[in-house]
């Protein structure tokens, strides 16, 4: 069976990678699984993109449909015109996805229609927030899925009750940890962490892109002056997503203790984190690697697909009202933070599961 392995944006690439690494390894003990590598070209941008390829042992893409930037809509377009072209010329025979990124819908459409089931890689994650892009493509996704790979729970439990066959879901676990368990002996020191004199648990780390968050200019300004008014004399260490670059240079937002850099690659941004004393974020994969880290996250949202890292681990949602940062900083600094635990299945095997499953299908 030929796999099509879709990968676009920075969140797909650790996801993909021991995925891949499975099919090889079942390759060796005599399988006939075969993968066709496809990027979408989602994410264009080397930090972005190819440097995570290189940390992470993926090989190049078998396949670059280069659909490059432009609104959410153009970008859908791209892709799926592209991704039909390559399957019209030559069929897999299954489209895997992963994550909830624009590639992860379009390609799945495209399949649909050209007849090719669909496995979703962290099928059934629902924040219930529609102004988030992720969330439609998530409930598109999953509405025409075949296979539904899961990493939670309570992900399965909202499959269940949007009428999902409990046959064709399969709780397997998070590949995200997989590679983050393989890849933490690999940590990479920054280049910029002796020049900064950067300190074990001693300076905080930032990541901001969420439109909620960054494109109202007002509203960054107060998150982050929050953010500096309760942090005590600690380094704020930011690697900025291009979106939100771009805005903090038109607000001209400075302090003594806000150090923007450049995005970091898989290893650097890991080695950052495991040392530092909280993460500030609105992402979701990091509450994710700071649950297995154990270290405390804050989330500037207002919902999670992962609720998992604030029931079972050492997430907490603050929202996005700038009031909620002072209160959860005092938490943090008088030593009440939650310790946290690590959810069911994280366990660097998810990998290897799914590709058991797939083994079983392409016989069956």
């Amino acid at each position: 069976m030929l796999i099509d392995i879709i990968a676009g944006a920075r969140p797909n690439f650790m996801k993909i990678a021991p995925i891949i690494d499975a099919i090889k390894a079942k390759q060796q003990r005599g399988s006939a699984l075969k993968f066709r590598l496809v990027h979408t070209g989602q994410h264009y941008d080397k930090n972005m993109s190819g440097n995570f390829f290189k940390q992470l042992g993926i090989p190049e893409p078998d396949v670059n449909l280069g659909a490059g930037g432009g609104s959410q809509a153009e970008q859908t377009a791209a892709i799926m015109t592209r991704y039909e072209k390559l399957l019209m010329e030559s069929p897999s025979e299954l489209c895997l996805v992963v994550g909830d990124v624009t590639s992860t819908m379009a390609c799945s459409i495209t399949a649909q229609k050209m007849h090719i089931p669909v496995g979703h890689v962290e099928a059934g994650i629902r924040s219930g927030d529609w102004t988030m892009p992720e969330e439609i493509n998530r409930l598109v996704t999953d509405s025409i899925t075949n296979y539904f790979f899961t990493t939670s729970e309570t992900a399965n439990s909202e499959l269940y009750s949007s009428g999902v066959a409990r046959e064709k879901i399969f709780f397997v676990g998070n590949t995200m940890i997989d590679t983050l368990l393989k890849q933490r002996p690999r940590f990479t020191k920054p280049a910029f962490w002796d020049e900064m004199k950067l300190q074990e648990r001693g300076y905080i780390v930032m990541t901001l892109h969420r439109p909620s968050n960054v494109d109202e200019e007002s509203n960054l300004k107060k998150l982050i002056d929050e953010i500096i008014a309760y942090t005590r004399d600690l380094p704020l260490i930011f690697p900025v997503h291009p979106r939100t670059a771009r805005i903090l240079n038109e607000t001209g937002i400075q302090h003594k203790r806000l150090f923007l850099v450049e995005p970091l690659g898989y290893l650097e941004f890991n080695y950052l984190v495991e040392r530092s004393k909280v993460v500030v974020t609105d992402s979701g994969g990091i509450t994710e690697e700071t649950t297995v880290m154990g270290i405390p996250c804050m989330t500037l949202r207002s919902s999670t697909e992962r609720p998992e890292t604030c029931t079972i681990g050492t997430n907490e949602l603050l929202g996005i009202q700038p009031e909620a940062i002072g209160p959860a900083f005092e938490k943090l600094f008088s030593g009440n933070w939650k310790k946290g635990g690590i959810p069911e299945k994280w366990d660097g095997k998810a990998a290897q599961r799914i590709v058991d499953i797939l083994d079983q299908i392409s016989t069956s």
